[in-house]
């Protein structure tokens, strides 16, 4: 395996970091981009909304690989701060190809299992090109914006003949996710209970999750095997795929709590009842091998969180 020059924007989030750590292991020289100042090795401040900004990243270096983290995230984030992910998600990543079709780096897009919305059915990458987006009805403008992207990368490897490899994380979760109010259920969940805060359980929705160091290992693959044009699911195992309700149980579990602090719901609206994911091109193409359990994995992220708020 060759060393790689590889750009990570969103490079100090929670998947960034995680990914940052994966490509170092690996021998790569990996350059993280994000929007807050940081006192970290091999970081640089860069909004991607602002296209000077990321544009001297790219004045000062030059990339083999640039994997597109860098995202405001979650349908609710995307309702009350709607600006921001237009900015950051849509025009942000047309800066990204703006800057990809002049310098002909290869580019690891960021999509998101959201753009699948309420299709009822297995979760295969082709249903975005066999269905109208009106039958698979995109439930929120987080959503929209990640396929809005995924359509700018298609367009230009069509018209400047750019390589992107588009990726679709479903429930990605672990350890360095801190706690905020927009981020999935298994950190609010953790978070809350850790703090014996209520929180509230819809009944009827089923997820696959996926422990981040197993997603990182295999988007660290893709430059070993890069495909212009393929885009992957990556999920856990299909056998993992749980009721929200039993996440839960999972979770109160390894806290050490009961669930007087759960309030049950009907199904939530608006929210896609069961995502049944398949990887098998991801399993074909880049080695994906979960290894780490729901109930580890849970178990992982408790720890975490415990000693990272220091309870």
């Amino acid at each position: 395996m060759s060393t790689k020059k590889i750009l990570v924007t969103g490079g100090s989030g929670f998947i960034g970091t995680n990914l940052v750590n994966e490509l170092t292991s690996r021998g790569h020289e990996v350059i993280a981009a994000d929007i807050l100042n940081n006192d970290r090795d091999n970081y640089v401040r860069a909004d991607v909304k602002n296209y000077r900004q990321i544009e001297r990243v790219f004045e000062k270096e030059k990339f083999d690989y640039v994997y597109h983290l860098a995202a405001e995230y979650g349908r609710w984030n995307g309702e009350d701060y709607y600006e921001n992910l237009w900015q950051t998600n849509v025009v942000g990543t047309k800066h990204m190809l703006r800057l990809q079709e002049k310098l002909k780096f290869r580019m690891i897009f960021y999509s998101s299992a959201e753009v699948y919305g309420d299709y009822a059915g297995v979760m295969t990458e082709d249903v975005m090109e066999k269905n109208p987006i009106k039958d698979t009805y995109q439930m929120n403008d987080y959503a929209i914006t990640k396929w809005a992207g995924e359509l700018m990368c298609m367009n230009s490897a069509t018209m400047f003949g750019t390589e992107t490899v588009r990726v679709r994380p479903v429930n990605c979760y672990g350890p360095l996710e801190h706690y905020n109010p927009y981020r999935g259920f298994i950190p609010k969940f953790i978070y809350q209970a850790l703090h014996n805060q209520p929180y509230t359980v819809f009944k009827g929705h089923k997820r696959i999750i996926d422990f981040v160091e197993d997603s990182c290992r295999t988007w660290a693959n893709i430059v070993d095997n890069f495909i212009p044009g393929e885009v992957y699911n990556v999920a856990g195992r299909l056998e993992w795929e749980r009721d929200i309700k039993q996440y839960s149980d999972l979770i109160l579990d390894a806290v050490g709590k009961d669930d007087s602090l759960v309030t049950y719901h009907e199904a939530e609206p608006f929210t896609t009842m069961i995502k049944t994911i398949d990887c098998s091109k991801a399993i074909k193409d880049l080695n994906h091998n979960p290894r780490v359990t729901p109930e580890e994995g849970v178990k992982r992220t408790v720890e975490w969180m415990k000693w990272y708020y220091r309870l």
